[in-house]
């Protein structure tokens, strides 16, 4: 008989399970270094639309690093001024709306 284990979920399935994506004119990317990133969580605290979380993995230099949801990502940029190390690029595009065709 298999036994069978609950799912545990990442922060990022959890956030966007509670924050359904919103449309929006201006869409953001988030890239973040992390073979730099130390984890330190300002950006986390700094984000006001919980696009970015504590990743499950390990970097080269020991640490958890953070990993972005850029469906929840505005392209605000302040996740990329408050780090320290700056290892936080943003780039901004805008939504191109999809034409509706009149056939």
């Amino acid at each position: 008989m298999q036994k069978h284990l609950p799912k545990f979920l990442t922060m990022v399935e959890i956030l966007t399970a509670i924050a359904p994506v919103k449309q929006r004119k201006v869409k953001g990317k988030v890239l973040i270094d992390s073979k730099r990133c130390k984890a330190c969580e300002i950006c986390i605290a700094e984000c006001k639309e919980q696009a970015l979380s504590l990743g499950e993995n390990i970097n080269q230099r020991g640490y958890r690093f953070i990993v972005a949801n850029n469906d929840l990502c505005t392209g605000c940029v302040n996740c990329a001024l408050v780090c320290p190390d700056a290892v936080i690029t943003v780039y901004r595009t805008n939504v191109k709306k999809k034409k509706e065709s009149t056939t």
